[in-house]
């Protein structure tokens, strides 16, 4: 049964970080149809890079804890990114650069969202086997 806690506690964790994904992704978008002034959508995005990583780091260390070792090394290169983005300090958006940088950032969220839309796939189906299996 805590199997399946996990695997429910994993869903919505992809879920909510697909959530973030889908707002930054919307912030460009209104920059880009110039709903929204530069400031604006710079920030708001930035607010949501941390919990984007947090929630992505809580979901690699549940797969760990839990002893999901696929799943664990699937989020894993998309955790070393986060990691290799804020080492670098290119995690934030500048808001002066926004305009040159919006083609990159957008597909940017783009290669995440399809990388988290599969690895919600692979989630749905591991805890419906894990659910299977029960039986």
């Amino acid at each position: 049964m805590a199997d399946i806690f996990a695997w429910l506690l994993s869903f919505f964790l992809l879920i909510a970080v697909l959530g973030i994904l889908l707002y930054q992704l919307m912030c460009l978008a209104d920059l880009e149809f110039d709903y929204i002034n530069p400031y604006d959508s710079a920030s708001r995005i930035n607010k949501a890079v941390w919990p984007e990583f947090i929630t992505q780091g809580s979901l690699c260390f549940l797969h760990l804890i839990t002893g999901h070792w696929f799943m664990f090394l699937v989020c894993l290169p998309y955790s070393y990114y986060n990691f290799r983005l804020y080492t670098k300090k290119q995690h934030l958006v500048d808001v002066t650069e926004i305009f040159n940088q919006l083609p990159w950032e957008k597909k940017l969220r783009i290669y995440k969202l399809v990388y988290l839309v599969v690895l919600l796939f692979l989630s749905v189906f591991w805890m419906i086997w894990t659910i299977v299996d029960l039986e």
